[in-house]
């Protein structure tokens, strides 16, 4: 199953509520963190397009850093993404394939309409959010009004997302109202398995 939703739609809620249903999750942006590690080919193909700027004192990329350029940038973003997905697609691949033959399978992806990755799911679920209430998360988070505005406006739009759900979750409500929601899915993709 790909699981996907603009950022502050609440899709990590939504895959750690299918966790919880003894889903196995893979997460994509814990993945894409992995691939530029410090001592990673990622993190030296990273510096070697961006700059040694990017680096904290410890040899670790500084995300925050590296996000300001990405986001202000569409074709830099473009250069970042041709290194990392790759990587991280590889990565989920090997992890898929390490899966029980029995288990329910979530890639929770953040960038799956982006990437052009709907084509490869049994089921697609989109979670949405209306964008205040997506901005007001992202903002109670820590993140910058300006960098969430931009980080929104280069992902995928509602409509798009919504042209590849199978199932669309609406986390406009309370925690429960998406709790009762995740658990009729999980019923339903439960039935899908042998």
């Amino acid at each position: 199953m790909g699981l996907t939703g603009g950022i502050g739609a609440g899709k990590s809620a939504v895959a750690r509520m299918l966790a919880g249903h003894g889903a196995v999750v893979i997460d994509a942006d814990a993945i894409a963190r992995e691939v530029v590690a410090v001592g990673t080919p990622g993190l030296l193909a990273v510096v070697a397009e961006f700059g040694p700027h990017l680096l904290r004192a410890d040899g670790s990329l500084d995300r925050e850093a590296l996000g300001a350029v990405v986001f202000a940038d569409s074709a830099a973003r473009r250069r970042l993404e041709a290194i990392t997905h790759p990587l991280v697609g590889a990565e989920a691949v090997r992890r898929m394939a390490a899966a029980p033959s029995d288990a329910v399978v979530v890639y929770d992806v953040p960038l799956l309409v982006e990437a052009g990755l709907s084509g490869g799911y049994d089921v697609i679920v989109v979670v949405e959010a209306p964008p205040g209430v997506r901005l007001a998360r992202l903002e109670a988070r820590g993140l910058g009004r300006e960098q969430a505005l931009a980080r929104m406006a280069n992902q995928a739009s509602d409509s798009a997302r919504r042209a590849v759900a199978d199932i669309l979750l609406d986390n406009s409500g309370s925690l429960e109202d998406l709790r009762a929601r995740v658990d009729e899915v999980w019923t339903s993709l439960r039935g899908r398995c042998p």
